[in-house]
């Protein structure tokens, strides 16, 4: 047994050794854009914000008065995705000249409600630029000004930006950090900036887009079906020979929070079997890999073996360090690090929900909707590329 143990932990440290010393460097902050501090009026009429919205009547005043605050000119459509809420009639409330509210037409059958409501809002953009924004959304002062330079300076037409997260509960200050680390180990952002690579994704919470972009590739109705719906965006762009940037930033914060710990699953168990194309044979290679490289060395660590234990801490200890660096950029205690191997087990576990969900005939389920499993076949959720 002691042969088999020290035969597993010098292959995890050798992958996690591997990991660390990647050409792409997933674990660190190399791809961040903040707003500047420079405060002027920004004349904003080449942008157009499309926010779609459902059941948000609590957080829709602050994401749009975030959205007003970035300059004159900007024209703002939400789209109320049949709210059953005072989403639009907070919105109302801000009678502001250049939002325009449009109530959404029934989800057509073969739509997620998202990309629908997505579509019907590029449907009435005219400008040069789109800014998808979600409705959850809170924009710092200057960052759309900030979004705008960098497509130009890295030529790309489509940027996006990962939310900040919000941290204010115990289970956020957990879980949440370690979400951004896995979807960048999952995409290493080095690999999806190149256009050298096939490897596409993005972050759906804010997406700035040449508005020929979506043109070119008819629009969201080429991936009307996905579940997860940023990264089949960003694949369609890129497969059209467009460049595309993928960041971190402080300066677009998610102001949804999630009171426990089955909130935050059930976000993750959302897209999870989704993101492993609804494959039992990638599933239970996934479940072998997250225990290898996570629950092994932390299960082994207080071993008498010599050996085993020593390659045990050198994993936790290259874990730990490749970890620092999220925990650093959310301003976190790097104490959260010994937490990782707990976390990860969570997420393997809201993985297997997402699966028996799914073999229960659900597809996915968001904003009181459930989508069932024999509506679509194929939405084009092929993740590793």
């Amino acid at each position: 047994m002691s042969v088999i143990a020290t035969f597993l932990l010098a292959l995890t440290l050798l992958l996690w050794i591997g990991f660390a010393l990647s050409p792409w460097g997933s674990w660190r902050n190399r791809e961040v854009l903040d707003a500047t501090n420079e405060i002027d009026e920004e004349l904003l009429d080449e942008i157009t914000v499309v926010v779609p919205a459902r059941n948000e009547a609590d957080l829709i005043q602050a994401a749009l008065q975030s959205i007003i605050a970035q300059g004159s000119g900007l024209k703002i459509i939400l789209i109320d995705d049949r709210s059953e809420d005072a989403t639009a009639a907070k919105a109302r409330a801000l009678a502001h000249a250049n939002l325009r509210i449009v109530d959404g037409a029934p989800v057509p059958a073969g739509w997620s409600g998202k990309l629908w409501a997505l579509e019907q809002g590029r449907q009435q953009v005219s400008t040069r630029y789109t800014l998808f924004l979600d409705a959850d959304m809170k924009l710092a002062r200057g960052i759309l000004k900030t979004l705008k330079n960098k497509m130009r300076q890295e030529a790309a037409p489509f940027i996006s930006l990962t939310a900040a997260p919000a941290m204010s509960s115990i289970w956020e200050k957990l879980v949440m950090p370690a979400f951004v680390y896995f979807f960048k180990a999952l995409y290493p952002f080095q690999r999806v900036n190149s256009p050298n690579t096939k490897m596409a994704a993005a972050a759906g919470g804010c997406i700035l887009v040449e508005t020929r972009v979506l043109d070119r590739i008819g629009g969201f109705g080429s991936i009307k079906s996905a579940v997860i719906d940023d990264c089949a965006l960003a694949r369609r762009v890129k497969s059209q020979g467009f460049k595309i940037w993928l960041g971190l930033t402080h300066s677009v914060e998610s102001i949804r929070g999630y009171k426990n710990l089955k909130e935050i699953g059930d976000m993750i168990a959302r897209c999870a079997f989704a993101q492993l194309n609804y494959s039992f044979g990638l599933l239970i290679l996934t479940t072998f890999g997250l225990l290898l490289i996570y629950a092994l060395p932390a299960f082994m660590v207080a071993s008498s073996h010599d050996l085993v234990r020593y390659l045990s801490l050198g994993s936790l200890a290259v874990m730990f360090f490749t970890y620092l660096s999220t925990l650093r950029f959310y301003r976190r205690s790097w104490a959260w690090a010994l937490c990782l191997p707990l976390i990860a087990g969570f997420f393997l576990a809201m993985t297997w929900i997402s699966a028996i969900r799914y073999w229960r005939g659900e597809r996915t389920r968001w904003k009181g909707r459930v989508y069932p499993r024999e509506e679509i076949v194929a939405s084009g959720e092929i993740p590793f590329k």
